[in-house]
């Protein structure tokens, strides 16, 4: 497989999958800058797997700002080396999540500060490998995107917190609008439970990583978190020391092969 990696900065390079070293749990890894060509404050922020540029499928990406972008997946089959533009940026705009879609899927994109939009990737018109696409959602004063997910018919919404309180959602609890607005309420936020940190996609049979600034990791069954309604503030997912906080969470399929909901 190539390996899509999209980075804070908007740009794309490309990787085989052999060239990412293979190595145990307790392993250090290998330093991003010494497999891709980097630049200053560069970071990855997604990455896709593909086996093929099929002329049907799609990239939607959105970024920190509220912006979304749909482009044919063909756009990116040529590489370079020093990486292609994959989205233009604005200044103090940054690439937040990538997906790969058929064209006609539904999806979510979530705030910092608890609100969330769903909506029909129709709404969203195709553009060019160099353009910077649309509004997403708007957004309040201080707060950004964390995260957008595909809106599936069996899974679930999971919405997590920095201090490590968590919730499921059913999508449909999320009317379905036109990109562009504020959205509705998707967690309460306090200062018990934090701002939001990530959503994820999730089926009952899941299981969800968490990781704390820390270097903690704790791995939960997806069925023990509460299967609650919007307007709440979720349960406790994973216990915070003092002054630490949840960074990351990872989706582990049942079956344990990350799968493209859209393909």
């Amino acid at each position: 497989n190539y390996i899509l990696c999209f980075s804070n900065k908007g740009q794309i390079h490309w990787l085989k999958a052999y060239q990412i070293p293979e190595s145990g749990r307790y392993a250090k890894g290998k330093a991003i800058v010494n497999l891709l060509p980097l630049g200053k404050k560069e970071r990855i922020t997604a990455f896709i797997p593909i086996k093929e540029f099929n002329e049907n499928q799609f990239l939607v990406m959105a970024t920190k700002n509220g912006l979304v972008k749909k482009t044919a997946l063909k756009a990116y089959s040529r590489p370079r080396k020093g990486g292609i533009v994959g989205i233009k940026l604005r200044e103090k705009d940054e690439l937040v999540q990538v997906r790969m879609t058929p064209g006609w899927l539904k999806f979510v994109i979530a705030s910092r500060n608890g609100r969330a939009v769903r909506f029909d990737e129709k709404c969203v018109r195709e553009s060019g490998r160099v353009s910077m696409g649309v509004r997403g959602i708007r957004l309040g004063k201080g707060d950004y995107v964390v995260g957008m997910e595909v809106s599936t018919d069996d899974g679930c919404l999971l919405t997590v917190t920095e201090r490590g309180y968590g919730k499921r959602t059913d999508f449909d609890s999320y009317r379905l609008i036109n990109r562009g607005g504020k959205g509705v309420l998707n967690i309460k936020i306090t200062e018990k439970n934090g701002k939001v940190v990530a959503i994820k996609s999730v089926k009952e049979n899941d299981e969800i990583m968490l990781v704390s600034q820390n270097g903690v990791i704790i791995r939960v069954l997806v069925s023990g978190i509460a299967h609650i309604g919007r307007a709440t503030q979720g349960v406790r997912v994973m216990r915070m020391n003092s002054g630490d906080r949840v960074t990351t969470v990872a989706r582990v399929p049942s079956n344990g092969v990350e799968e493209n909901v859209d393909l």
